[in-house]
């Protein structure tokens, strides 16, 4: 069995490609049911950095095909077009990524936590549609728990940025005080509520809440302080605002160029800072020509990223540490269960052998006493095990990397059995 990982993210794509490979949350269960009319087992793993597809199988070759495809289809692009930003791992590599990036270790901002809430969304998703087995399982959870065990045991998020926090950091350099500032939230979920905390700590003047629906963007502030609007009135408030951050769960653009073109008639000169964090984006490009507005999106982070990678260099070992330790125990579950079949196998037909053989020789024998019978029966179990024992042994320590369980099922002509 093979593992594949065929995936796009923040190091081998820039937004405009990752915002047409991600997949929104509310549309997770369509796409895994799509990807099953390419493969028979698979895992999407979709976030702001990055989409991917996890697969297992005894044909790598075929998940992989099948993953590419299923991007190619999801894209609506070609092959030519899509090798350009696609990345394949395989077996190993594609563990020690998956570990990496529930740790933090592959994000944008290192550290970040809503990445370890996303992969377990991943597996809930896929479980709920039937498109997991039980290396997907093992693979994910394993990740989960070693995502928890960094986190409580290095440093590695303690007081962690976010996309978020980086977004307010990134208007602050650009407004200066933001005690003087109005700023406008587009987008109530988690982003959202972490923008909302992160400018009232740096002590913003006032923050607007806006959100599809006018509950949820209530709730929050409620929670946070703020006044809730609808998606409907920002073209009436965003004069108002200096500052709009977008992180909105949203198929199309929410503020266009005409939207910020009418509000920067109403603001006398001032500076507007639209700082985009959603993927896809939210904002349209061209916002970016109008005179005195200052437009970033989630690339425009790289440089505080690296500054944050430098300073948790420390942590970022510990947490290496662990993760391999992780990944080794995982490996060799995994080796164990490429082999299981074949041990099975091996065994169950060593056991017909004895038994058959035995009973010949017990009819030949004639009238034995019960406890000869018990004598031959041990004696031919303990030359059988003892046959066995190393080469057993060495199948469990090896797995299937050189090749031997493949070459113990032809010697022995054992059934091609593969684990479920």
């Amino acid at each position: 069995m093979q593992l594949s990982l065929v995936g796009i993210n923040h190091r081998t794509a820039p937004v405009a490609i990752r915002e047409k490979a991600a997949i929104r949350t509310g549309k997770l269960d369509d796409s895994l049911s799509r990807l099953g009319r390419y493969v028979d087992h698979g895992i999407i793993l979709s976030t702001c950095n990055r989409t991917e597809v996890y697969t297992t199988d005894g044909d790598g070759r075929r998940n992989e095909e099948g993953s590419l495809d299923f991007l190619k289809t999801h894209l609506e692009t070609s092959d030519t077009d899509l090798s350009q930003y696609t990345y394949i791992l395989k077996d190993k590599e594609a563990v020690a990524h998956l570990f990496q990036t529930t740790c933090g270790l592959d994000s944008m901002i290192i550290g970040e936590y809503e990445v370890l809430g996303q992969v377990g969304q991943a597996l809930e998703s896929a479980e709920r549609i039937k498109m997991t087995n039980l290396p997907l399982r093992q693979l994910f959870q394993g990740a989960i728990r070693t995502g928890r065990r960094v986190r409580e045991e290095t440093g590695i998020s303690k007081n962690a940025l976010s996309v978020s926090s980086v977004a307010v950091d990134m208007a602050t350099r650009v407004v200066g005080d933001l005690a003087k500032c109005r700023m406008l939230v587009i987008g109530a979920g988690e982003a959202g509520r972490l923008v909302a905390k992160a400018a009232k700590d740096r002590g913003v003047a006032s923050i607007l809440i806006a959100s599809r629906t006018q509950e949820r963007a209530a709730m929050l502030t409620e929670a946070l302080g703020g006044t809730p609007i609808s998606l409907g009135n920002l073209a009436g408030e965003m004069h108002t605002c200096d500052i709009i951050v977008t992180c909105a769960d949203a198929p199309h653009w929410i503020v266009s160029a005409d939207h910020v073109a009418a509000a920067m008639k109403l603001r006398s000169g001032s500076p507007m800072v639209i700082i985009d964090i959603a993927v896809p984006r939210n904002v349209e490009p061209a916002v970016a020509e109008i005179d005195n507005v200052y437009l970033y999106n989630i690339d425009g982070l790289i440089q505080i990223s690296d500054q944050n990678h430098q300073q948790r260099e420390g942590e970022i070992e510990k947490a290496v540490e662990i993760i391999m330790n992780e990944i080794a125990e995982f490996n060799a579950w995994w080796q164990m269960l490429e082999v299981r079949p074949v041990v099975s196998a091996l065994m169950k037909k060593a056991e017909e052998i004895r038994r058959a053989q035995l009973d010949k020789t017990l009819k030949k024998l004639g009238s034995l006493s019960e406890e000869d019978h018990k004598s031959l029966e041990a004696m031919t179990k303990s030359i059988v095990t003892k046959i066995l024992r190393e080469p057993v042994r060495y199948l469990k320590a090896n797995g299937d990397s050189n090749g031997s369980a493949e070459m113990v099922r032809e010697l022995f002509r054992l059934p091609g059995e593969k684990p479920k």
